[in-house]
């Protein structure tokens, strides 16, 4: 209750006749009620705005999401806190998405909110084709724009412009695997190991030119360690067999048909849960590999698409994504067995961030975050890559 509402309770008391016997109570009870008028009128700026966005988000009545399938169900936890908010979308993999975007849009149809999913798609893609509106003018409530409750004390911006494509996740990964009854891991205590002759033709690898792969392969072509170099002769000199369904791979490699895999995350080749069965899958912990691991926002990305059909309520569930309440609901419900991401946020709970996942607490260098501006490019890397795949051809 606030300062009017105890005022006018008070006031109307059918017990409360001060100002009919006293005319100096009526006196009081209009400067009490002008400076509680005064106070109402002097809320926050933030407050104002976003109580007038939602208002506003509420008439549109729709947010249409284009993104990984797990963003619908996290934003039915919005919708259960605004229900006159209906959410909508298109939802698969990132360059799905992305190319049925890009068509409608060279259909002159903007049917998109907000984009959420890996950056590199949002880079290469979106970014590159100008199809995005800044974030920061959007951000409205304290909680989120405070940098104190952020990892290294600001939102981590992919774009040079630290404008358009954000990441609010930023987990440890690793993305060689083994068949543990093939593969003893205390032989393998470097990248490099995986060269030994010993291990030729029974390396499988995501397709190093698809978009899954880009901060796998960021990782490793900036590595002052490995760099192209590396690249090239695990392409070159291991027969490595190139595909692009990951959950085959995690098939493949619980079978027996290949003892290691490459460059594909574990969560989407399913090993977590084939570990859980008792299947014989596992992965190289951060720190056991001399060269390290890196940081990725993985698919915890989000973007604001222009030219958007409901703008507030992409402001709304902007806001929401981003504040505690959204990222204690992004960690809880992107958790998968060993597998799981790691909000950027610092001021939440982390027990549902598998450890393996969880970044250091200190910064030693041996995990960068790939998803920096100056490492987006994934143009000159794919052109590598390319190159390479159609030398082992010859």
């Amino acid at each position: 209750m606030d300062g009017i509402e105890r005022i006018l309770v008070i006031a109307l008391a059918p017990d409360f006749d001060p100002i009919i016997q006293n005319p100096k109570w009526l006196v009081v009870a209009v400067l009490l009620l002008s400076a509680a008028w005064a106070q109402a009128a002097e809320a926050p700026k933030w407050q104002q705005d976003w109580e007038q966005t939602l208002a506003a988000a509420k008439k549109e009545g729709q947010l249409t999401l284009y993104g990984s399938p797990e963003f619908e169900g996290l934003f039915g936890e919005m919708n259960k806190k605004y229900p006159e908010i209906k959410i909508t979308g298109v939802f698969n993999r990132g360059a799905d998405v992305a190319r049925r975007m890009m068509s409608e849009r060279r259909g002159e149809k903007f049917l998109a909110d907000i984009y959420l999913n890996g950056m590199t798609t949002g880079y290469n893609v979106f970014y590159i084709a100008k199809a995005l509106d800044p974030i920061p003018p959007q951000l409205v409530l304290p909680e989120v724009t405070d940098g104190s409750k952020w990892w290294r004390g600001k939102l981590q911006y992919v774009d040079p412009e630290n404008s358009y494509l954000l990441n609010f996740n930023g987990e440890n990964r690793m993305v060689v695997a083994y068949n543990s009854k093939l593969v003893n891991p205390a032989e393998i205590k470097s990248y490099w190991d995986l060269l030994n002759p010993k291990w030729k033709g029974k390396i499988v690898g995501y397709d190093p030119t698809q978009g899954g792969s880009g901060d796998a392969m960021r990782f490793f072509y900036h590595h002052k360690e490995l760099g192209r170099d590396f690249i090239r002769r695990i392409l070159s000199e291991t027969d490595i067999v190139i595909s692009r369904d990951t959950r085959q791979m995690g098939d493949w490699l619980a079978g027996g048909k290949y003892a290691i895999s490459i460059f594909g995350p574990v969560s989407r080749m399913d090993l977590d849960l084939m570990q859980v069965q008792g299947l014989p899958v596992d992965w190289f912990k951060p720190g056991h590999l001399k060269e390290g691991t890196y940081i990725t926002g993985g698919s915890g990305g989000v973007a604001l698409i222009n030219k958007a059909p409901h703008p507030h309520a992409a402001k709304v569930g902007l806001n929401w994504l981003l504040s505690r309440e959204g990222q204690m609901a992004y960690q809880r419900l992107f958790a998968q067995g060993n597998d799981g991401p790691d909000s950027m946020r610092i001021d939440i709970p982390k027990d549902k961030v598998p450890r393996a996942n969880r970044r250091p607490e200190v910064d030693d260098g041996r995990t960068p975050f790939v998803d920096r501006a100056e490492w987006m490019d994934q143009e000159p890397i794919t052109k590598f890559v390319k190159e390479v795949l159609e030398q082992r051809k010859r």
